[in-house]
């Protein structure tokens, strides 16, 4: 993410940077996880460094982690920006083949599944998709809940539904099976 930052405190922007370059990963994953096309991740790339810039003097490492802090920032920003796009298109497009190829090393089969999840997490509404997000990036029920503002309960009943949401439509022949057992 080598951005240029507008001057301020320049006490400030060397800790920033070094900060969002040690998270980089955080800004990465939402962009990923909101965006279809790479030229519009790398728009909310920036566009979270730059709010996240601009937000940092209220940065308050005694109330939350910076990568806690990092996050908020980011999915509100990708949440926001969703929720323009969403305003501006009446439509869904259908996410068939327009998401990018998945790793390259990992097996066909595995490409494919990692493809379907991938474009069933974009079909989530922006909260349960910033819920999925955090939790395929391993955190624990408590961060995800200090990140998005909910409880640790709901933040378990969300996934526990998400995941049989998820599950049922990535297997759907598997519905009778999970029914019949259940």
């Amino acid at each position: 993410m080598d951005m240029t930052l507008p001057a301020r405190d320049t006490d400030l922007r060397p800790r920033f940077a070094a900060l969002l370059e040690q998270h980089r990963g955080i800004v990465l994953n939402v962009a990923r996880g909101y965006c279809h096309h790479p030229e519009d991740r790398l728009d909310l790339v920036q566009e979270i460094s730059v709010q996240a810039w601009a937000a940092f003097e209220g940065f308050d490492p005694a109330r939350a982690r910076f990568s806690t802090w990092l996050y908020r920032v980011a999915l509100n920003v990708a949440i926001s920006q969703w929720r323009r796009q969403q305003h501006r298109q009446q439509h869904h497009a259908p996410l068939d083949d327009d998401l990018p190829a998945a790793d390259e090393a990992l097996p066909p089969e595995q490409r494919h599944a990692l493809h379907q999840l991938e474009v069933a997490i974009h079909a989530l509404p922006p909260l349960d998709r910033a819920l999925m997000l955090l939790h395929l990036d391993d955190h624990d029920h408590r961060q995800i809940a200090e990140v998005l503002g909910i409880s640790v309960a709901n933040v378990s009943t969300r996934l526990h539904r998400l995941r049989q949401q998820l599950r049922t439509r990535l297997n759907p022949t598997d519905r009778g099976a999970r029914h019949a057992t259940g």
